[in-house]
């Protein structure tokens, strides 16, 4: 049921909320209705051909994703928000092509974004409601619950959905998080003309280095870097290990080549600036860190949620991968530490890779 207020202090609003998320440093703002059904028939396609690898939380709770109208009681509109995270130079694809260097997908660099945004939205919803002098039914939501994002952005207008399934806005590239509020005020909503620009263009579907893109806008997540090294919470599969190359934590290379990257700004949020080096750091010394120091320099970060022994993991293929017979040692000594049966088995692949390329 919509909350009952005038359309002037609707129209008010809305240019306050604009002011508010600039001030709050989200890059833009967009108003849509909350129907995702559109979306559904493709997701449930995609799920039927267990492209959601072990993501279960993606076969649950199909009625919210099409009807965020009950997953937040009565929502009638939809604010979705833009928030811009890179901050480095465009040294990239040389860090990449760096065998010694870990590359960390840039997101992760900084601080979790998920806390920062949410507190941040929290607040403007607070506003929002002060505003209208009503109780609403509104809440604030950052990848945290079964809201098809994307899609509501899409709808209101922050850009179009790449054939790489993200979100791409012609002056923002696609680095960036988003964002939303779900209230029950019924906010005028943005004219949106449906719009696509990817063209003949499939820089990102060629590019993947384990080949995870069946098609356009179909992404096999079994076959995903980013899904391989944050949310596989076993092996990784033998066949797609040589692909990983250097990326310990997620993957950038399906944005990296994207044309409308070229336009990408500098994120203004300092706390998504990159610590402890970690946008600049040998795949050895990482995997030499203890686990209280890997939990010491990833507080507050997106990457401690993967744990120690994931994070050791990456870094045995990535050192593997590397040609650095140096690594060896270090391997050696970090088996005879463990005693977890999967990284023994992730080590001694790196070790005999690496043996069998010093002997080449």
């Amino acid at each position: 049921m919509s909350a009952n207020i005038s359309s002037t202090k609707l129209a008010t609003l809305k240019s306050l909320i604009q002011q508010w998320a600039q001030d709050a440093g989200f890059a833009a703002v967009g108003f849509s209705d909350t129907d995702t059904s559109a979306h559904i028939e493709r997701l449930n396609q995609w799920l039927s051909k267990d492209y959601h690898g072990e993501m279960s939380f993606m076969q649950r709770n199909h009625e919210l994703r099409a009807e965020p109208s009950k997953l937040q009681q009565d929502a009638l509109t939809a604010i979705s928000f833009r928030m811009e995270y890179r901050h480095d130079s465009e040294t990239l694809l040389e860090q990449l092509s760096n065998k010694d260097q870990a590359y960390i997908a840039r997101y992760a660099l900084g601080k979790d974004y998920h806390k920062l945004m949410r507190k941040r939205l929290a607040a403007i919803a607070n506003k929002i409601e002060a505003f209208a002098e009503l109780n609403l039914n509104q809440r604030a939501f950052v990848d945290s619950a079964p809201v098809l994002e994307r899609a509501l952005a899409e709808k209101a207008g922050l850009g179009w959905i790449g054939k790489n399934t993200m979100l791409i806005n012609p002056q923002a590239g696609s680095w960036f998080f988003l964002g939303e509020i779900l209230t029950n005020l019924k906010i005028p909503l943005d004219k949106v003309e449906p719009q696509t620009h990817c063209g003949s263009c499939t820089s990102c579907l060629t590019s993947c280095p384990t080949n995870a893109f069946v098609g356009a806008n179909i992404l096999d997540s079994r076959r995903c870097i980013s899904y391989l090294t944050i949310e596989l919470k076993t092996a990784i599969p033998d066949d797609l290990r040589d692909g990983i190359g250097n990326r310990v934590f997620g993957c950038d290379d399906c944005q990296l080549v994207c044309p409308w990257n070229k336009f990408s700004p500098s994120s203004p949020v300092a706390e998504f600036k990159p610590r402890h080096g970690l946008d600049d750091s040998s795949l050895l010394e990482l995997f030499q860190w203890n686990e209280e120091t890997f939990l010491k320099r990833t507080e507050g970060s997106a990457i401690r949620r993967i744990g120690y022994i994931r994070w050791q993991r990456n870094l045995a293929i990535g050192l593997g991968n590397s040609d650095n017979p140096n690594a060896i040692d270090a391997l050696r000594k970090r088996r005879r530490e463990t005693d977890n049966a999967m990284l023994i088995e992730h080590i001694d692949w790196a070790i005999n890779k690496l043996m069998r390329s010093s002997q080449q």
